[in-house]
């Protein structure tokens, strides 16, 4: 993209914005969306009994460690992809965090259990809750997301809402991972990871198409 090109839409997205800064809008966006995905959570779901006694266990933690770090690197991204000419290169690299982090999980997984127990861990008991759930929790920090990044000057739709997507299934898979009884790394490296992928592909093409220009 031109100079120019960046420039115009600069100055188009200072005309945009009326009154309240885009960070002040995406952050009250990605508040109020966390918010709204934690009260279905709780009137659906709801954690799963033995919440208190499984946070003692390194597997049940470290499936908040993974989402939760997927969705803090990845909301700078975000943040950044409603600014035209924000530099990608250093802060792109937060995206390998949560992926090496759920890598060394699995590692440890595999070298602590027999390898007969590997693929009864990994396909677990709550496939479909899963991937039924991360969308659902994903939902409202998606939505209004793609609504803050409308009200910045975004030159990468697609990339932006691809993002979005990225984001809010890891707001939406750490929700879930209060109720999910399987807590083996390699469950939440396969269904986990197809959740979220899920939700990062609809962002990716409702960004496409709502936040062009």
């Amino acid at each position: 993209m031109s100079d120019s090109t960046d420039k115009l839409i600069a100055a188009l997205s200072t005309d945009r914005d009326v009154g309240m800064k885009p960070e002040w809008i995406f952050l009250l966006a990605v508040l109020a969306g966390t918010g709204l995905a934690a009260l279905l959570f709780i009137v659906t779901l709801g954690p799963r009994p033995d919440f208190m006694s499984a946070m003692h266990t390194w597997r049940f933690v470290g499936k908040f460690v993974v989402t939760l770090a997927l969705a803090a690197s990845t909301a700078l991204l975000v943040a950044q992809a409603a600014h035209p000419g924000a530099a990608r290169g250093p802060a792109d690299i937060l995206l390998i965090l949560a992926p090496a982090l759920l890598l060394v999980a699995i590692v440890v997984e595999l070298l602590a259990m027999p390898h007969a127990s590997w693929m009864p861990r990994m396909m677990g008991h709550n496939a479909l809750p899963c991937m039924a759930s991360i969308p659902l929790f994903s939902l409202a920090p998606l939505a209004l997301t793609l609504f803050a990044l409308r009200r910045g000057a975004v030159t990468q739709p697609m990339r932006a809402g691809a993002l979005a997507g990225l984001m809010a299934g890891g707001l939406g898979a750490a929700l879930y991972a209060a109720h999910c009884t399987d807590d083996s790394p390699l469950f939440v490296a396969l269904w986990y990871t197809l959740g979220i992928a899920f939700v990062t592909g609809a962002g990716a093409l409702i960004g496409r198409r709502l936040l062009r220009w």
